[in-house]
């Protein structure tokens, strides 16, 4: 399910979401559609779309009319640190993602192993190892980025919907970031030189939002999100030449 919040900051409309919601901050995924810094005449203001595989409504009620039990409110919960260096699995859920990727993989006529890269309260990471890597991920990452779609419905129909599995291989998760980070610099310094916008390429929820996230400090720049669809493209631009 897909809704929509406001608030003067980005954690203001999170906090709203999980409370209209009912559910855990880490339980949902925020993409950020538009984000304007306050100023002398003007309020901050950031509208975010969340992403939910739970049924819910905006009253935090199951959609289901056979459902009684409410959900509990939401509770802030002290932010989990990730377990590394244990590459196996530790239980049968953690086995049957290995085994559910890896059967991927021979499916699309390669090679390649599973293993768990972190764990987290409601997060597990896995990493793929194959001679076939550039071809998992892709252009982009979207072959990566569909892999790990397959194995979260996977993950869901195991009874795990509130677990989210990120897959990565050869660290491109974090070069992804790295690069985005110096892209969303780099396009703020020409619009500031210029006085005008750049569209972005289309991407991911997760990329957008780093965009976002990445320039949410720099004052006489704003970004929004343009386009329908899973890939949105973000627009960076001076402030005040849009309106």
């Amino acid at each position: 399910m897909v809704y929509e919040f406001e608030g003067r900051t980005e954690k203001e409309a999170i906090d709203r979401a999980a409370e209209e919601l009912g559910l855990k901050k880490d339980g949902f995924d925020v993409e950020i559609l538009e984000a304007q810094r306050s100023g002398l005449f003007k309020k901050g203001y950031v509208r975010i779309q969340v992403h939910t595989d739970n049924q819910v409504t905006r009253e935090g009620l199951p959609e289901d009319d056979d459902v009684d039990d409410e959900i509990s409110p939401t509770v802030d919960e002290p932010h989990s640190q990730a377990v590394f260096g244990e590459p196996d699995a530790k239980n049968d859920f953690e086995q049957n993602m290995l085994q559910f990727v890896e059967g991927i993989i021979q499916r699309m006529g390669y090679g390649g192993k599973a293993s768990v890269l972190f764990r987290e309260e409601h997060k597990l990471g896995l990493k793929i190892d194959s001679e076939y890597s550039s071809i998992l991920i892709g252009k982009k990452g979207k072959n990566l980025d569909a892999l790990q779609l397959l194995v979260n419905i996977y993950a869901g129909r195991q009874g795990r919907e509130d677990m989210r599995i990120i897959l990565d291989s050869e660290n491109y998760r974090i070069r992804r970031e790295e690069s985005l980070v110096r892209l969303a610099y780099t396009v703020a310094d020409r619009v500031r030189e210029s006085r005008g916008s750049v569209l972005l390429e289309p991407m991911n929820p997760f990329d957008r939002r780093l965009i976002h996230t990445t320039l949410n400090d720099i004052s006489d720049v704003e970004t929004k999100s343009e386009g329908e669809g899973l890939y949105k493209q973000v627009r960076v631009y001076y402030r005040g030449s849009l309106h």
